[in-house]
């Protein structure tokens, strides 16, 4: 049986990879996501995005995305519509989810035929604060070691996919822990 705030749900726990840290100046390169139904079942989505610029070293090195990977992959207008399928009717769950919104939306506004989303967003960085208060630090990497996150996540940190199943994991302890405090 799947736990009582699942009901509220689906859910749609997403993390892109980028080529910087400007929405407006640098693109999406990658999609993970990881939708979660109010049973309980889950369905992945994953894509490689052609940024039509070139990735830097810096951002190849941090992501193990290169040039060559994304040289026959789809582009986002090639792309975004099937993204927003997958999302479509859920909600969107994210760390630091003002950032991957801000990619989104910048990249959907720049692609004509697509909608924006219009749908709200769970930030599991600011739920983490929240629910874990005085760790030293919130990123996804210390919190993922500080609560033993991903233990049965195969992948690399860095990965969209392999991100967004950690936060989906960060996001359902969370939820459980909030939903424990006021029920107690």
């Amino acid at each position: 049986m799947a736990a009582p705030w699942m009901l509220t749900g689906p859910y749609t726990v997403f993390d892109l990879e980028t080529t910087g840290m400007s929405p407006v100046h640098n693109r999406i390169i990658e999609i993970g996501a990881v939708r979660i139904e109010h049973d309980g079942s889950m369905t992945t989505f994953q894509t490689l995005i052609h940024p039509e610029t070139t990735i830097s070293g810096q951002i190849t090195r941090l992501t193990g995305i290169s040039n060559e990977m994304v040289a026959n992959a789809p582009t986002f207008s090639e792309m975004g519509q099937d993204f927003l399928d997958f999302i479509e009717g859920s909600k969107l769950v994210a760390h630091n989810a003002r950032f991957d919104l801000a990619f989104l939306m910048e990249s959907l506004g720049r692609t004509p035929g697509l909608s924006l989303w219009n749908g709200g967003a769970y930030d599991t960085l600011m739920l983490a604060r929240k629910a874990y208060p005085g760790l030293p630090s919130y990123s996804l990497k210390n919190l993922k070691q500080a609560l033993q996150l991903g233990e049965m996540v195969e992948g690399t940190a860095h990965r969209a996919l392999y991100d967004a199943e950690i936060t989906m994991e960060l996001f359902q302890l969370i939820m459980q822990r909030l939903h424990d405090k006021c029920s107690s």
